[in-house]
């Protein structure tokens, strides 16, 4: 049985430019940027977990990092005004 997709924020605020860039290349190859230092994602808690621990050791004392796992019940009163949309359930191509 495959593990199922959740949908990750993963958010920073890196105060050393060239930290900021190797996160954010980091996120974006798995991740769609969302804000400057927003992230979102539907994968596995597994791959969240990894890229997380990934981004922690490119980080320095004073910078903050945070992952969020949104439930079902959040993601539904979750919402957005402009911007790209919400992750959503299922796969689906983009032609």
């Amino acid at each position: 049985m495959s593990a199922s997709l959740e949908t990750v924020v993963i958010c920073y605020d890196i105060v050393a430019a060239s930290d900021r860039r190797r996160v954010a290349k980091l996120l974006e190859a798995r991740m769609v940027r969302v804000q400057q230092s927003v992230f979102e994602a539907r994968i596995t808690l597994v791959a969240a977990n990894r890229m997380f621990e990934r981004a922690a050791r490119e980080i320095d004392a004073g910078d903050n990092l945070r992952m969020y796992v949104l439930s079902r019940p959040g993601l539904a009163k979750s919402r957005v005004a402009r911007g790209a949309p919400l992750p959503e359930e299922g796969a689906f191509w983009l032609l």
